[in-house]
């Protein structure tokens, strides 16, 4: 699930850490792993850090994974620290101190880690492996031609819609923005909206509006581009749909759990792929997914891709265990990342071998989904960091809300990211 998604409600498990030592999982200190290590033999212990995945049995298999690590490595322990709450800034923070992980998984991948030295270049862990990657995986963790990641899961997220809610007022999934928000406003009733993107009435519509009309948000020089002329048309034309008032605002969730859709709250919503186990117990086969639609004819659909990638902390002491933990996990052992993607929801295995074996994407809506994510997928960019995406969120909620001109705002937010940018790459 994508980075932001763990700031959220959804994440509330207990947090906690274990330690993995000689194949056995016993209870640890998170400050003091040295105890346990010790009385296994291992001469080394690496502390290990997930963000609190919602799905259920995803902690238990993290544990497994470390337990068959160190299985075959008895050198070196594992403690699996696992993070609730807010894990970025938590991470951001202890990455300052001794106390940083050894290992750890970052969401949308951040460019400036790689270039003030916190974490590893990993190429040599990959090899003839590289080529199994898909483009996105291997392209989002680039950084001055270097790999500074492994990318582990892909979260892809569609609009899902209601096949019968559609059919029965003549609609066809939407190939334009213009035919979504005629579909918006048509599906929504006295006592129901048409279409759920996010309790704010923007989640990422606003970056997906862009980028299906040809624009894009941070270019490949590190400048910001989101002020440009397409951007100010699509973000205008995205005021439609709240002039229209065919979004749903404020629901008990927000976009990435899906119960809008499958309480009949909504027929359309932005979601994951991850929810679409949970959509097909509730609908049945009576849903679709498709991209976010080509802005005008001649555009481009957009699906947004994130997931997670894991990283190693260049500056603790333990560099050669850590990365011979990620190779063997990431790189090596394809039944575990193949459990890992498509037993704890559902997500897309970045190595397109495993991805071809996942027996759980190979058909139906699931299938179509991994093909959109092929054909359309875009990340964020690696400079798209919390004050990047506060400044383009701001100016966008105030377009939408026809509370400013929209050149002057994409103008003066575009400003105010290019010094983060700047900041961030220097």
């Amino acid at each position: 699930m994508s980075a932001r998604i763990t700031e959220l409600s959804r994440r509330r498990f207990l947090g906690g850490s274990l330690m993995i030592v000689a194949g056995a999982v016993t209870a640890a200190c998170s400050t003091d792993p040295t105890g346990g290590s010790s009385s296994s033999g291992a001469r080394t212990t690496l502390n290990v850090w997930y963000h609190a995945y919602g799905e259920a049995g995803a902690q238990q298999a993290v544990l497994r994974y470390a337990t068959a690590f160190t299985k075959a490595n008895p050198d070196i322990a594992v403690k699996v620290s696992w993070v609730p709450g807010d894990y970025t800034s938590k991470l951001n923070a202890t990455l300052l101190t001794d106390a940083a992980p050894d290992v750890f998984e970052i969401g949308d991948f951040s460019e400036s880690l790689a270039r003030r030295g916190q974490i590893a270049a990993l190429d040599d862990l990959y090899g003839s492996a590289k080529a199994d990657f898909n483009e996105n995986a291997v392209s989002s963790v680039t950084v001055d031609g270097k790999l500074y990641g492994v990318k582990t899961i892909d979260d892809v997220m569609v609009l899902y819609y209601r096949k019968s809610r559609l059919s029965k007022a003549g609609i066809t999934p939407p190939a334009t923005f213009d035919a979504l928000a005629t579909a918006a406003k048509d599906l929504s009733t006295k006592k129901n909206k048409g279409l759920f993107v996010g309790n704010d009435g923007l989640g990422d519509s606003a970056i997906m509006a862009v980028r299906s009309n040809g624009g894009d948000l941070v270019a490949d020089n590190g400048k910001a581009v989101f002020d440009s002329p397409q951007a100010r048309e699509a973000l205008t034309g995205l005021k439609r749909l709240h002039d229209d008032k065919s979004l749903l605002l404020g629901f008990t969730t927000d976009w990435w759990d899906p119960s809008a859709i499958t309480q009949n709250v909504v027929p359309m919503q932005w979601c994951g792929l991850w929810a679409m186990p949970a959509i097909k117990t509730a609908l049945g086969d009576d849903f679709g997914v498709m991209p976010w639609p080509a802005f005008k004819a001649g555009g481009t659909p957009v699906v947004r891709v994130g997931g997670w990638t894991t990283c190693v902390n260049a500056k603790g002491k333990k560099v050669d265990a850590a990365k011979k933990f990620v190779q063997w996990l990431w790189i090596q052992q394809s039944d575990l990342q193949k459990d890992w993607s498509q037993s704890y929801g559902l997500h897309i295995p970045p190595r397109k071998s495993v991805a071809a074996a996942a027996d759980k994407l190979s058909q139906g809506t699931a299938k179509e989904t991994v093909e959109l994510a092929a054909a359309y997928g875009k990340n964020n960019p690696g400079t798209w960091s919390t004050a990047v995406s506060t400044v383009f969120t701001t100016a966008a909620t105030k377009i939408v809300g026809g509370q400013g001109d929209p050149a002057r705002l994409l103008e003066g937010a575009a400003k105010q990211a290019q010094s983060d940018i700047d900041k961030q790459r220097s």
